[in-house]
């Protein structure tokens, strides 16, 4: 079975208390995880030790970085290089959310970077890709979003493929009022499995998680999970509250 994953992206939300009080709010209701499920907090840089500390004795939990540079280590201020990251035992980064995409202007090549840059290090990528509402309303979201795996992720080979969590994110669906249907997606999500099997093989496919990251909440969340490519979600908004997360974790196949 693939692993299901309740993944939480708290942005740039929480001072360090509040995140510390978050953690342990969730930690607390105790929920003993399978093998087949995993729950990782992608936090802020500041916070990544102190999440790293509190996961520490959880069977199961990961914390990831937000974001990770696609250089080196060098003369690049501000940047935080996969060394460091892994350098503190971080064990997954999010790379191209649609919000790095859009005001930070990264593209599919700087997203193959990255990745390759985190698989180096032994840090498992995961992948965002999605859609706008034009590039939805226009019907052409099966070209974009294929297109968007070629550039960034079809330089690798098999096992390296095996590495990456993909995440979905409909953006059009996501602060717009417009409502993304389960069917679609499980539609987007089978999709992408085809676009990886073509590539790949079926056998390799199907053995890759891949996240929905359309407003996740405690009363979707199960509905969701349920569909047969749907592993699990990249969750926002309702990651920073403890008991609709806890919901959500508890909503895993």
């Amino acid at each position: 079975m693939r692993k299901q994953i309740a993944a939480a992206n708290w942005k740039m939300n929480l001072t360090f208390q509040q995140g510390e009080k978050l953690l342990d709010d969730i930690l607390i209701a105790n929920i003993q995880l399978s093998n087949d499920c995993q729950v990782i907090f992608a936090v802020p840089f500041p916070y990544l030790i102190m999440a790293k500390s509190e996961i520490e004795e959880e069977k199961n939990y990961a914390v990831a970085a937000q974001n990770c540079s696609d250089q080196k280590p060098g003369a690049y201020t501000g940047e935080v290089s996969v060394e460091m990251l892994s350098s503190i035992g971080i064990s997954h980064c999010i790379i191209g959310h649609s919000e790095r995409r859009e005001y930070y202007h990264e593209t599919n090549s700087i997203l193959a970077a990255k990745v390759d840059r985190c698989l180096e290090m032994n840090i498992t990528p995961i992948f965002c890709c999605g859609e706008s509402l034009k590039i939805r309303e226009s019907g052409s979201q099966d070209d974009f979003v294929r297109l968007q795996l070629e550039e960034s992720l079809f330089h690798l080979g098999p096992d390296s493929l095996k590495k990456i969590i993909i995440a979905y994110e409909p953006i059009w669906a996501i602060g717009t009022g417009k409502t993304a249907t389960t069917a679609q997606a499980q539609e987007m999500h089978a999709f992408i499995r085809s676009v990886l099997s073509n590539k790949y093989g079926s056998e390799v496919a199907e053995s890759i998680s891949i996240l929905y990251g359309g407003s996740v909440k405690a009363n979707n969340a199960k509905e969701l999970f349920s569909c047969p490519d749907v592993d699990g979600g990249l969750v926002g908004g309702a990651s920073l509250v403890a008991s609709e997360f806890i919901q959500i974790i508890r909503s895993l196949k």
